[in-house]
């Protein structure tokens, strides 16, 4: 069974209208933790990725794939790591459904061009920090 409706998948063909470059979903699974939000989890990027011929998906164990999981900054499960020309640092932790839904999507159309869609202010006042900065954003199902 899909996850995603026709009607979803029409809206999203529409958005990747947009793609600029090629995107990968690295796919951090690991049947024996979480075993059915893995598996949702994977078949989402799937779904995701049949949109689109510019969306390929890998599909790696963290346990087997320790080297990677480490370089990516993976250290739970379910996790997709959405990744364009190079690796932009963005991550997924949990099934990014319901409203995160839209964040994945919009994760993608960033990643495949490697600009994010901000104003000229937003982008001066952040070339004035003096170090990294790590973001995370936690949300609950409603």
């Amino acid at each position: 069974m899909s996850i995603l409706n026709a009607r979803d998948q029409d809206a999203v063909r529409t958005e990747f209208q947009r793609l600029q470059g090629p995107v990968k979903l690295v796919v951090f699974s690991q049947e024996l933790v979480a075993g059915d939000l893995c598996r949702q989890n994977e078949q989402l990027a799937r779904e995701v990725a049949a949109l689109d011929d510019r969306i390929s998906v890998e599909v790696l164990n963290p346990a087997i794939d320790r080297e990677r999981a480490a370089a990516y900054g993976v250290d739970q499960v379910p996790a997709i790591v959405v990744e364009g020309a190079r690796d932009y640092g963005i991550r997924f932790f949990g099934i990014p459904s319901g409203y995160e839904f839209s964040n994945l999507i919009d994760s993608i159309l960033v990643a495949s061009s490697g600009e994010p869609a901000l104003t000229d202010a937003t982008k001066e006042s952040l070339a004035t920090l003096t170090g990294d900065v790590h973001i995370k954003v936690f949300s609950t199902p409603t």
